[in-house]
């Protein structure tokens, strides 16, 4: 299953990071891009082997470095190292099998191996690519390709060796499509500043409806920020989920008026919004990183430019239509557009290794 110009299947090995399962039960949002990706390849008659954390559900062949994800550790150096070195023996261990297409790697440790496949290496950029990741990314030996998951990430540094740009995707008709919503609108994302609960909370206040907020709290710094700034803020009309797994993110999606997104960085990609789309659901926002690429402002959501603008957008939602949320999803974001661009990235890659 080697890789011809005649389009013929590839043989693809996969790395995720360790933190969660394949798929993630509720947030792991890149293990949630692996699962998704891996299927979408498999469709399409690829071979396709997964390395993560196991247990997994997969139609992919999967191997696991550890018996369960050391989620409780996340953040730290030595869990994604050793996940890492185990996963470059198991990728030597294909490659003895029968040669590999490619290697697919999400998790920024293991491209350090790279040197010692035979394959090509392709790293999907899933978090910033400025600072300190842009050196570690620019350090890299010759011959690694970097995959964007937005123009605008891509732009940010662009003498960084590209060999495309490839949304996120998720399964469209995996979520319910809602076109008769609550009135409560939606928060869905980490306890952080970066996403800005507490500008949700208040710009649903003052366009005077009710909001859920909903999210990852478990880190040390994601339970101070909550104490901080997010608890003094509860109330009668902003009540506290806690942690969705899928199904209920998918419920609280379908339900909700519009999912507010204050986003205070550049966000490089932001897959809430696209499942929030997906369910027919609006999306509020504050410009910034890819917000403009994945929101259509005016039919899909509102763009604003500063959170004082937030409430009247968000009186403004029932002007939308929930069909165009969905069509928008269906058309760029959905499991085949991205299962497509990543096959003609490792048949680019392949063709032009020296």
């Amino acid at each position: 299953m080697s890789i011809h110009e005649d389009g013929s299947s590839l043989r693809i090995a996969i790395v995720a990071p360790p933190w969660y399962s394949i798929p993630p039960s509720g947030y792991g949002g890149i293990e949630s891009m692996v699962y998704w990706l891996a299927e979408g390849l498999v469709e399409r008659g690829n071979d396709v082997t997964v390395i993560g954390a196991g247990p997994a559900e997969t139609t992919a062949r999967f191997l696991a470095t550890f018996p369960e994800p050391p989620s409780e550790r996340i953040g730290q150096v030595l869990p994604e190292v050793i996940h890492s070195l185990h996963a470059a023996e198991l990728l030597d261990e294909l490659e003895r099998e029968r040669p590999l297409d490619v290697v697919h790697d999400h998790c920024a440790a293991s491209a350090l191996a790279a040197s010692r496949r035979r394959a090509p290496t392709v790293v999907t950029a899933h978090g910033p690519v400025t600072g300190e990741m842009a050196a570690y990314y620019r350090r890299l030996e010759p011959g690694i390709w970097l995959v964007a998951v937005s123009d605008f990430q891509r732009a940010r540094a662009p003498e960084l060796p590209w060999a495309g740009t490839v949304y996120n995707a998720t399964p469209v008709d995996s979520y319910p499509f809602e076109s008769s919503k609550d009135d409560a609108c939606l928060f869905l994302g980490r306890m952080s500043p970066e996403k800005a609960p507490d500008l949700a909370i208040q710009a649903a206040r003052a366009a005077g409806l009710p909001i859920v907020v909903a999210g990852k709290c478990t880190e040390p710094s994601e339970l101070a920020y909550f104490d901080e700034r997010v608890r003094p803020l509860l109330g009668p009309d902003a009540t506290w989920f806690g942690e969705a797994d899928a199904l209920q993110k998918a419920d609280l999606l379908g339900r909700a008026r519009c999912l507010v997104f204050p986003v205070q960085w550049d966000e490089p990609f932001g897959l809430v919004m696209v499942e929030a789309m997906a369910c027919g659901t609006p999306v509020v926002a504050l410009r910034a990183g890819s917000v403009p690429e994945v929101v259509e402002d005016g039919v899909t959501g509102f763009v604003c430019d500063h959170p004082d603008e937030l409430p009247a957008a968000i009186a403004r939602v029932d002007e939308l239509e929930p069909k165009a949320c969905r069509q928008r999803v269906t058309d760029l974001f959905d499991v085949p557009q991205m299962a497509e661009g990543y096959e003609a990235v490792y048949r680019k890659v392949v063709r032009e290794r020296p």
